[in-house]
């Protein structure tokens, strides 16, 4: 077999065998296939897109070029959830002690944040001793003892994946759908949950930018996961505003345990007990979706998924004194309204971005992330607004550039009719 012939049968638009994949991605781990040829293939990909067929072949030869986590010893079904990344998307910190307080086990391996997304390990490592370093027997034994651990992924999880997308990130072909498909399938089946429930944020702060993109990658990974003999669950869900009121790593684990108690944004409230709703059911925790539903809202505000939460941050190391000065910075800067109307849309990716240039998060890899600072939404989608109200507080520790705060401004869209605020999940994919 050779590469360049597997080059042009893709380049031809023609379906490539299981062991046609099998061969580039073992050969690119190992280092027998150069990163010239592996270009031209993912170019060919990138234009002739693959089958689901093929999409699965390739998830499959991702998965097994690394460890696979071995789940087996937890006790009951495993459940795991994945988010594409958006703005003041905390929705892990509350799902999983959510999901755990139901009954559910929930065993996640997850990856920090990089540009304008925030990633659920750096909120957690925000935790005042809190750590994301467990070995897999602790890993273990801790959901079962808890129902919930989180860990973060390791160096030998899919090592293709990580090889195939710092070529994409140069060669312009981060946007295929079967390859974005693949990465994320491989990550979440080498963890070894049994019922995977997927995320898929669309809009002005999310990497899916059309409903069409996003249900065309939904169905790809519910197919893939099918195929691979998981059940696979995926949430089409809004992004064209930031999730709940709080943007920054310290400011989203406080809403997060807000949320918990029952205080929670409306739309987080809703997005936390839909999603958990269905992982609670697929985990055979209760006998219909709407027995799922209504447990899972009752624990937000019955004080259980509160206990979980405090047990699994224990377990964890972390400790939080007080959430009243679990916060601080040197200066909290209002944003003043410059016209009246209702708000129409807050663009995520604006504020998103500001709150990485105030150092809440990273644009490389070895960026030092700033916990405490961020943004704090104080009017959303649909409130009416005066010249002169408080459209958002910027949390800072160093002197904020007039740069940010007019990118704040133009987050802010108004209209002069009432806005009736959209629905959060638009699509369901099973």
């Amino acid at each position: 077999m050779r590469m360049v012939d597997i080059i042009e049968k893709k380049r031809d638009n023609h379906v490539l065998s299981k062991d046609e994949i099998n061969f580039v991605i073992q050969g690119y781990t190992k280092g027998t296939i150069p990163d010239y040829q592996i270009s031209a293939w993912l170019m060919a990909v990138f234009f002739c897109g693959m089958t689901d067929e093929e999409s699965a072949y390739l998830t499959e030869a991702m998965l097994h070029s690394g460890e696979v986590i071995d789940l087996s010893m937890i006790k009951g079904i495993k459940v795991d959830k994945h988010s594409t990344g958006g703005v003041g998307d905390k929705t892990t910190l509350i799902l999983g002690p959510l999901v755990a307080s139901a009954g559910a086990k929930l065993a996640k391996l997850s990856g920090r944040g990089l540009g304008h997304t925030g990633g659920t390990l750096d909120k957690l490592e925000s935790i005042e001793g809190c750590s994301i370093a467990l070995s897999e027997e602790q890993f273990v034994r801790q959901v079962n003892e808890i129902n919930i651990a989180v860990a973060g992924q390791t160096a030998e999880l899919v090592p293709a994946d990580k090889l195939l997308y710092a070529l994409r990130d140069v060669t312009g072909t981060v946007n295929s759908i079967p390859l974005i498909a693949s990465s994320i399938m491989s990550k979440k089946l080498a963890s070894g949950a049994d019922v995977i429930c997927l995320d898929v944020k669309i809009g002005d702060g999310a990497f899916m930018k059309t409903i069409e993109d996003a249900r065309i990658l939904s169905k790809l990974m519910v197919s893939i996961g099918r195929q691979i003999g998981k059940s696979v669950i995926a949430f089409i869900t809004d992004m064209d505003q930031p999730l709940g009121f709080a943007v920054g790593n310290r400011l989203e684990v406080k809403e997060a345990i807000e949320t918990l108690s029952g205080k929670g944004p409306k739309d987080l409230e809703s997005l936390c007990v839909e999603i958990g709703a269905h992982m609670i059911y697929n985990a055979q925790q209760s006998k219909t979706l709407e027995a799922a539903r209504k447990l899972a809202y009752d624990n937000l505000h019955n004080g259980k998924a509160l206990a979980k939460w405090n047990e699994f941050i224990h377990a964890q190391g972390g400790k939080i004194d007080s959430l009243d000065e679990f916060v601080k910075v040197s200066e909290i800067i209002p944003l003043y309204a410059k016209e009246s109307g209702y708000v129409s849309k807050i663009k995520a990716l604006p504020v998103g971005l500001a709150s990485c240039k105030l150092g809440g998060g990273r644009e490389t890899k070895e960026d030092i992330i700033d916990p405490m600072v961020g943004i704090v939404l104080k009017k959303k989608i649909g409130d009416y607004v005066q010249i002169g109200d408080v459209l958002c507080e910027i949390y800072a520790n160093r002197p904020v550039a007039q740069e940010i705060k007019d990118s704040l401004f133009s987050a802010f869209e108004f209209k002069k009719d009432f806005v009736v605020p959209g629905k959060i999940i638009l699509e369901t994919i099973n």
